[in-house]
């Protein structure tokens, strides 16, 4: 249905039309339909829909990436989504240049695998970081050592094992890296004339950028690819209310280690005295052997208990809670 148009703008058309600054025949022109060529041998199956959703997913990856890797790399790490883009896996494996760092990774219990692709420069940036040096890639590419892919495999592990949370809107994956490959020519995963949907990430540690792409075949996502729209992304952002984010958060404050001090007593004497202290004097307290004792939870003081034992330790009965309002 076309959009009804107020008095004012048909004056301000007529108007146009009058004194010649529109023309009639433009304006039928451009409201003619642009034909788009579709090629049948490159079936377009991942929609803008689908871009979207799988940006947004990475996004979220992003952050995760630049919140964990730092504990490795001791440096600050900066990640950002570039683009999303539908390909041949054909134009994919011939951009890529030797040697590469290709992660093939597996999504169980979606089949077939994935390729996440990291920048030469960033591996060189990694293996320097790990090994304590300032994090500078090398001027002249080279073929990775085996001890040098080791280093490498164990932090794309790690990076492979973030997938997890980013994807659980869509559905719980167990990604699992599988093996890496410096030559693109093994890891052919699916055939090269099939469709491909490719993340582009930029990832930067101190100075150094690089990025990583993430190929994602369309053969493996088929079965969820229903719901990789943001409507359905969204909707199961939502299903979780506040409850399960308190039962959550709860779980992890009950691991919480925390100090608890049971103040004996207090004394003052002077710095002399003090000096002069030898093992077996004693130091009386300006408390009773039967008197309660404050415990301490951190800097808060939060019970009051008697002093005794526990077997052949030292120990505090708690006899009262001190509330909040107290």
């Amino acid at each position: 249905m076309s959009d009804i148009l107020s008095q004012s703008e048909i004056d301000n058309l007529l108007q146009a039309l009058s004194s010649g600054e529109v023309d009639a025949e433009e304006m039928k022109a451009s409201s003619e339909k642009q034909v788009k060529n579709y090629d049948f041998t490159r079936p377009s199956k991942f929609s803008k829909e689908h871009l979207r959703t799988l940006e947004i997913i990475f996004e979220h990856y992003g952050r995760l990436l630049s919140t964990n890797l730092p504990v490795y790399l001791r440096k600050n790490i900066q990640v950002e989504v570039m683009n999303s883009e539908a390909v041949t896996y054909m134009e994919f494996s011939n951009a890529l240049s030797n040697p590469v760092l290709l992660g093939i990774v597996n999504l169980d219990p979606l089949e077939g695998s994935i390729i996440v692709e990291m920048a030469s420069q960033l591996g060189y940036t990694i293996v320097d970081r790990m090994l304590g040096g300032e994090g500078e890639p090398l001027d002249k590419v080279r073929e990775f050592s085996e001890i040098e892919l080791l280093i490498i495999e164990r932090i794309m592990t790690t990076c492979v094992q973030l997938l997890r949370e980013p994807w659980s809107n869509v559905v719980d994956i167990h990604p699992r890296l599988e093996r890496i490959e410096t030559n693109s020519q093994f890891a052919q995963i699916i055939s090269p004339s099939e469709m491909i949907a490719i993340i582009t990430i930029n990832i930067r540690i101190g100075e150094i950028e690089g990025l990583m792409n993430i190929c994602l075949p369309y053969l493996t996502l088929e079965p969820v690819m229903d719901k990789l729209n943001t409507k359905f992304w969204y909707s199961s952002m939502q299903e979780r209310n506040e409850m399960e984010y308190a039962d959550d958060i709860e779980a992890l404050i009950s691991k919480t280690i925390v100090p608890v001090t049971a103040i004996l007593g207090n004394s003052r004497i002077s710095v002399a005295d003090f000096s002069t202290l030898q093992v077996g004097d004693v130091v009386r307290l300006g408390s009773m052997v039967n008197q309660e004792l404050d415990v301490y939870v951190g800097s808060i003081k939060k019970f009051t208990a008697l002093p005794g034992a526990s077997g052949k330790n030292y120990a505090v009965r708690i006899t009262s809670v001190i509330r909040e309002e107290q």
